[in-house]
Formats: structure tokens, sequence, C-alpha cells
């Protein structure tokens, strides 16, 4: 089917969808329980959107449209409010997290609708081990060529939302010794990775989509599983490198930093992508997930050796204005102290686990960590 016009908006608005995990109480291992809790939620009031993912132990939420962090923040601790309440009423446990960090993919279950079965089909044991849970953040853009721009200006801040989101050091019941080894299950993809270097939405629809859709490998853009990718039925960009925070919070100040660095970037404040910013691309992406913050990045034009570290510091104090322009600055604050002082996510599970001594105790402080600050 043809790609579609780009439904172009108001540039730099913001929206979050978020893939948690459904657990038992009992054994705190994955619970098949999505649908039975879209059941419950039919009908009721729900301050945003609910829908099942490809696995029956997750389910994704997602929020409206947004222009300020204030306001994205509030409505994802309304839906975890919601969320959790309707949990609750089943006896199901609900988390964040990149991937849990002991279920067995072979027991996961495909969830039954079309598109879910048609990717099992194709995609045999891999679609099972797609039991990942990851934050995708939309930022609005104000025409198709502007989507494709920032989509490549942004490669080199990819490692950034990598390390700052790394919420998933175990797998399979074993520490990866990655940070996040989510990613590592997307790579597996053969429609993963990056975009073309296109800038003129007319080529990219007409040229090199209209021949990926011709070999009969996509229909749609759904089918690629690219780290960012244009969203023409919304008018965004989508960012999908993020492991699921532990936090709502954590997930809107994610969302934030997006929306300042996009700001920055739609400024001229950086020279314009090149093919070249991509011979390191892989590396530093590889850096991040290894390593999280203690990671080592190669800039793509100087080629000198950074902190990853150092360098998202650096950035926060760059996106000061930008941040104040937007009502964000709570946001990149947050930012900064887990850079500086708190650590992501990845590590808190590590610290769980040392402190406990199980992966049972690791999933009951994320349950723990995500129904704090509860309104009800």
């Amino acid at each position: 089917m043809p790609l579609g016009s780009f439904k172009a908006g108001e540039a730099l608005t913001v929206g979050v969808e978020l893939e948690l995990q459904l657990v038992n109480w009992t054994d705190f291992d994955l619970s098949a329980s999505a649908s039975d809790i879209l059941h419950l939620l039919e009908g009721r009031p729900f301050p945003g959107e609910a829908k099942l993912e490809i696995t029956e132990s997750m389910i994704e939420i997602a929020t409206d449209v947004h222009h300020h962090h204030e306001q994205l923040l509030g409505q994802l601790r309304s839906i975890r409010d919601a969320l959790v309440v309707a949990c609750d009423r089943l006896n199901v446990a609900v988390c964040g997290g990149g991937t849990h960090p002991f279920q067995r993919w072979s027991d996961q279950r495909i969830s039954a609708k079309p598109r879910f079965m048609q990717l099992s089909s194709l995609y045999g044991y891999l679609a099972k081990q797609f039991t990942v849970f990851g934050q995708h953040v939309h930022i609005g853009c104000a025409s198709a060529n502007q989507s494709l721009y920032l989509l490549h200006a942004l490669n080199r801040y990819l490692p950034h939302f990598i390390a700052l989101s790394a919420s998933s050091p175990f797998f399979q019941g074993v520490d990866t010794r990655f940070d996040s080894a989510r990613l590592n299950s997307v790579f597996a993809f053969p429609l993963s990775g990056r975009a073309p270097l296109i800038f003129e939405w007319d080529e990219f629809e007409h040229d090199y989509f209209a021949k990926m859709e011709k070999t009969g490998v996509v229909e749609s853009m759904k089918d690629f599983y690219w780290d960012i990718r244009p969203k023409p039925e919304y008018g965004t960009i989508e960012l999908r490198v993020c492991d699921t925070p532990l936090t709502v919070d954590r997930a809107a100040a994610l969302a934030a930093y997006l929306q300042a660095l996009c700001r920055m970037l739609l400024q001229g404040e950086e020279p314009d992508p090149v093919e070249d910013d991509y011979l390191v691309y892989n590396y530093n992406r590889f850096q991040a997930c290894r390593f999280g913050l203690d990671g080592v990045l190669v800039h793509p034009r100087s080629n000198r050796s950074l902190s990853l570290r150092d360098d998202i510091l650096a950035t926060v104090e760059r996106l000061a204005p930008h941040a104040a322009a937007l009502g964000s600055e709570a946001a990149l604050d947050e930012l900064q102290q887990e850079v500086v002082a708190q650590g992501n996510h990845a590590s808190f599970l590590r610290q769980q686990f040392v402190e406990v001594g199980s992966v049972q105790g690791m999933v009951d402080a994320a349950v723990t960590l995500f129904r704090k600050g509860r309104s009800k």
C-alpha cells in the first residue's frame, strides 16, 4: 500500500508509549494477563490508551499529544494509577524495566491479533523472544522533510537515551553484563538499525519506500524496526531505543530531553548530518548498551573519544535555554542527578540483586518503585 502523506503538524509536541510488564504477585514471573486487563478496562474511563503488545504478558500505554513536560508527566501518573488499580483487581502486578530478569521466552503466548500472529509466523522464536519492553517517544514535526532531518541529526545523541533509560541488565536469569540487553533482541530483526540518509520526503516515499514495498519485504512503516523512524500518520518521528524506565517520572524526563534536543537542532546549532556520521554509530550504540553511563563514545566529526557521562552533562548544560523555553528544567535536573549521583535503573536493579540476593527480589523492587507516589 502507498506510504501516504505525512500529517504535518506543530513542531516539538511530544507523546509517549510505554511497554509494561505484567507479573504474578506469587513468584514475580510474567503473567499472561493483558487481554483480561484490557477487558476489565473496557467501558471505563481511562486517562490514556492501553492496548495489547506482541505477547500476553505485556501491555502498552500511550499518552495524548502534549506541549510541556508537566502536562505529560501528569497524564503518565494518572495512567499509572488507573492501570495499577485495574491490575490489583486481577491480582496482577505491573512494572517497568527493559527485560524481565528471569522469564523464559518459550513460555510466552502470542497475543491474538492478526498482525502479531503474522509476525510469529514470519519470525519464529524471535517473536516470543521479543518479550522486551521499551519506551517510544514521538516528537511532532512541521513538515515531512523536517522529520527526516531530525531523524538523522539525532544520530549522535542516540547513545544518551540508551544509557539514561537502561533498565535491562538481566535476561533469562543471568546478569548479561549489559546495561541494556533489550536492544540485542531488537537488533536480531532484519529491518532494525538505522534509516537510509535521505532528506526529501518525495525521494523517501517514491524511491526508497516504493522499492522496498515492491520487494514484498515491507507493507508499512511498522515493518521497520529502526532506532528512529518517521510516523507519517502521526506527523512525528519516533525514538525507539529506550528501555522502559522503572518510573513514569523518568519516562517523562527522557521525553523532555528529546524535545529540548530537537528544539536545539531545529535552530541550526549543529552541522547538518552526513553519511560519515554513521561510521561510529553502531560502535557508540554498543558502548551505551554494554556500559551505560560508563561508556565511551567516538565523536563522529572530531573522532575524539568522549566519556558518555561527561557528554550527557555537557549536553544538558547546552540545552538549558531550550529547557527553559519549553518549561522542562525539572526534567533535565532529574537526568543530571541520575548521571552525577543516582545512576541509571540498570544500576538500581543490580544493587537490588546484591541486597536481596534473588532475581524475584529485583522484580519485587521494580513493582514497588513503579507504584511509588500513587495518588490512590
